[in-house]
């Protein structure tokens, strides 16, 4: 009816919960042409489990075949218009994968978003360098299809933790790779998991802290 305001579904306010929400949007999620509705798809049902908690929605979970790989991916859909326009205020655009630039997030929270980034597309690895006796190697990498929005992610970690990092093509060069290595991973790896309550990828943290077992570290 006019006069009436669009129905608010997801709360603004910022808190680690929204601001980790944001980082998988920016990285799994889409948004509508028709300013209403966006989309979040992941081979990971759990991924999106942890999405629906973070915004405080209850949408149901849906299957759809993938475009890119023809199987089956887990998805969830909805519209709310407010959010959708702070989406739009604070930097996410439609058909982002190729144009996003920086994302305004608020200072405190932005390790909470590169944890998003993390858990969205983002990976860890690790392996012994054959080239010299018991050196144990590990990365970690954050990737994008935008030139703009990977040099804004490397100013940004510079900027707050003083790393450098360099960044690759992957095989088909059609993906940008931001990686760290060792002393610089590990700057970022205590950042994004500050605390042991924090919103995460369970099986994505084990995986790091096993691998950092084997150094001595413990997260």
């Amino acid at each position: 009816m006019p006069g009436l305001k669009p129905r608010e579904k997801v709360k603004r306010a910022w808190s680690s919960e929204l601001s980790y929400a944001i980082g998988l949007i920016a990285t799994d999620g889409c948004l509508s042409s028709d300013g209403r509705h966006f989309d979040f798809t992941s081979k990971d049902v759990d991924l999106i489990k942890i999405l629906l908690k973070c915004l405080g929605i209850k949408n149901k979970i849906c299957r759809k075949i993938s475009g890119f790989s023809k199987r089956y991916c887990a998805r969830v859909q909805f519209g709310d218009v407010v959010f959708y326009n702070f989406l739009l205020e604070i930097g996410l655009t439609p058909a982002k994968s190729k144009t996003m630039g920086g994302i305004r997030i608020p200072k405190r929270y932005f390790f909470d978003f590169l944890r998003g980034l993390f858990d969205g597309d983002g990976s860890f690895y690790s392996y012994y360098d054959p080239r010299w006796k018991s050196s144990f190697m590990f990365y970690t990498v954050f990737v994008s299809a935008s030139r703009k929005h990977i040099n804004w992610l490397r100013k940004k970690l510079a900027q707050n933790l003083k790393i450098k990092g360099h960044i690759t093509y992957n095989g088909h060069k059609s993906v940008l790779q931001l990686k760290y290595a060792k002393k610089e991973s590990l700057k970022i790896i205590k950042k994004m998991y500050y605390n042991d309550e924090v919103a995460c990828l369970k099986r994505k943290r084990l995986k790091v802290k096993k691998a950092l077992a084997e150094t001595g570290i413990r997260i």
